[in-house]
């Protein structure tokens, strides 16, 4: 099945029951056919919660009035040993944007490498071509860096940032040969229809190896506290035709949308298309503070226990828990180290 942005903007704006069913469906078989049937367990490591952006929807934004917290590097070290023991493959490092950690990330990175097999993902924002180059020799294999919107005009009023910005930083990293994330808000307000297909279009075009979508989530203390949450049935929809568009990209079930949705309807998404989830190990300490969104799930769960949990759901789901690495699928593992081995 072949999209054009017609067929796209025709399924995002279809409201019968069956039709929406059918397009579940078909994202499915693609998953199966194209991704297989395990879904992909990724530990995520909140390891600080200091911004210095001011984006109109984020509960972390600069001008928050919330406890900050910066967790040190050997406490980074030791979560990602943690999440190992656990069983996952890949740790994902996310913070808020700041400058704190730019002399530490890749001390931090081999210092995983060297005590554990993990893939390495960071999310820690845009900075400059020099400091992504430090971070992929250091090891890190991943990266993730949302556009949010493929809109520049609202990309702009949201963030008081240029989404061109945003876009060289993505091109840097596949130059890099990251395995690159990227994604998007799915009901931000002001966005239009027609922007969630450019987002989609924009995910083919660029042939991303991995995509995070979610809903919109109004957090109180922002501008946008008053907005209404974005709609889960749209948002599988984006998901579902991302899918179709983009055959083997890794999607996860986001903590957003298990969040609007409720923890136990997991097994829905990954029906959708989603082939990805991820678990919160960072110290409860932490993780109650990195409070982007009200409301998110499983903060005061044990790993463990939700680990467990959400294989049960991944297993209901008829598919295959995995804590494999679960490299991308657009391109091999040889190309990418060969391409690190260019750098040096």
């Amino acid at each position: 099945m072949e999209l054009t942005k017609p067929d796209i903007l025709r399924y995002l704006s279809v409201d019968n029951e069956d039709e929406i069913l059918e397009l579940f469906r078909i994202a499915d078989r693609i998953r199966e056919k194209f991704v297989g049937n395990k879904v992909y367990l990724r530990a995520i490591i909140e390891f600080s919660n200091i911004c210095r952006n001011d984006c109109r929807y984020c509960g972390i934004r600069r001008s928050a009035r919330i406890r900050r917290y910066a967790m040190k590097p050997d406490e980074i070290v030791r979560c990602a040993q943690y999440a190992e023991d656990l069983g996952y493959g890949t740790v994902v490092l996310q913070s808020g944007e700041n400058s704190l950690y730019d002399d530490k990330i890749a001390d931090i990175v081999r210092a995983i490498k060297e005590t554990t097999n993990l893939a390495i993902v960071l999310s820690i924002g845009e900075k400059s071509y020099e400091q992504y180059r430090e971070y992929r020799l250091a090891g890190a294999e991943r990266y993730l860096l949302k556009h949010e919107t493929s809109n520049s005009e609202l990309f702009h009023e949201l963030t008081g940032r240029s989404l061109d910005r945003r876009l060289q930083c993505l091109r840097w990293l596949i130059e890099l040969g990251y395995q690159v994330g990227s994604g998007n808000i799915v009901g931000l307000p002001g966005q239009t229809l027609e922007d969630l297909a450019n987002d989609i279009v924009m995910f083919r075009e660029w042939d991303f190896d991995m995509l995070g979508i979610g809903p919109f989530i109004p957090c109180y203390g922002t501008p946008l506290e008053n907005n209404p949450a974005g709609d889960p049935v749209l948002t599988l929809k984006v998901i579902a035709l991302s899918r179709i568009a983009t055959k083997n990209a890794h999607i996860p079930a986001t903590t957003a949308l298990r969040t609007v949705m409720g923890d136990d309807k997991s097994h829905v998404i990954f029906r959708c298309g989603a082939n990805v989830v991820m678990g919160n190990v960072t110290p409860l300490e932490y993780r109650k503070l990195y409070r982007i969104y009200p409301g998110k799930v499983c903060i005061f769960k044990e790993p463990e226990e939700w680990l467990n949990d959400i294989k049960e759901q991944i297993k209901d789901a008829g598919l295959r828990p995995s804590g494999e690495a679960g490299h991308s699928l657009k391109k091999t593992w040889i190309k990418n180290s060969m391409k690190l081995l260019s750098l040096g």
